[in-house]
């Protein structure tokens, strides 16, 4: 049970951090190079490389290589759906603050 716990902390953890959700919005679409990846989301490569890994070993992406160049897609859409309903709630909680901010 425990391990279970942990690896979905793992995923999560993965996916709580700006970086790695800018890079996951951009592999919405589908594959991309890691030559495309880095200047999109305004990182440098070095540092878009760690990110990309640490979601690699998450689960979260997948990665081949054709000659030279490195490919990474999302591993399981489900993942978009987790996004997809964090961002509901995000938006429910900003208009809740907007509402309570609006009445005093």
């Amino acid at each position: 049970m425990k391990e279970l716990i942990d690896f979905r902390a793992e995923v999560l953890k993965a996916l709580a951090q700006p970086t790695r959700l800018k890079i996951v919005d951009f592999l919405r679409d589908g594959e991309r190079c890691v030559c495309e990846i880095f200047p999109a989301i305004g990182e440098e490569q070095s540092n878009t490389s760690r990110h990309l890994n640490m979601m690699i070993s998450a689960g979260v992406l997948s990665r081949r290589k054709d000659g030279l160049k490195i490919y990474y897609s999302i591993k399981h859409r489900e993942t978009l759906e987790i996004l997809d309903i964090i961002n509901v709630i995000v938006k429910q909680e900003i208009t809740g603050r907007h509402n309570l901010l609006s009445t005093t």
